[in-house]
């Protein structure tokens, strides 16, 4: 019974002291301020294109799961496209990373970080013709809630063209 008490307290300390298995941090993963960066995006939101501020064209929820590391959006606008994004602060890399997947079958992976205020993700997809095309978004709080603007590049970054640019406002039932 000695050996076993001594091997259980040896194996205690180095879980609770050894920075790679440390039992603290298994119990409060993602809780560095890197991975609250994207907070301001967390609520019930009504979306509105900034064309026609008046008129809701979907409902957003964004919430944190998986112990408070990932941020998940569930997305439905009022022609029935749905979507659901998965977006995680990556440690190892020190980036943001988006999945977002739709009921059509798309997929847009996007990464990049918040800086002056904004969270900014880039990445590649393809047009119908199945050429390679840059998209950028932003997300900031504004006043009203939080802006989302997208936009788009066919020739490498050189030119943008806008996308979407939605508001998001807290929903009212």
């Amino acid at each position: 019974m000695g050996n076993r008490a001594s091997l259980a307290a040896i194996l205690f300390i180095f879980m609770t002291t050894h920075p790679v298995v440390s039992l603290a941090a298994a119990k409060t993963p993602c809780q560095a301020p890197e991975y609250h960066q994207f907070d301001f995006w967390i609520g019930d939101w009504d979306a509105y294109d900034t064309d026609n501020p008046n008129v809701v064209s979907a409902r957003t929820k964004v919430g944190r799961i998986l112990a408070g590391c990932v941020l998940r959006e569930d997305y439905q606008d009022t022609s029935g496209h749905k979507g659901q994004s998965f977006s995680i602060y990556d440690v190892s890399r020190k980036v943001w990373h988006q999945s977002w997947v739709t009921n059509r079958g798309e997929l847009l992976v996007i990464e990049g970080g918040y800086h002056n205020g904004e969270m900014i993700l880039t990445g590649k997809d393809e047009t119908t013709d199945g050429r390679e095309r840059l998209v950028r978004g932003t997300w900031k709080a504004v006043a009203e809630g939080v802006r989302e603007s997208a936009v788009r590049s066919t020739d490498g970054g050189q030119t943008w063209t806008p996308w979407f640019d939605i508001i998001f406002r807290r929903h009212r039932p």
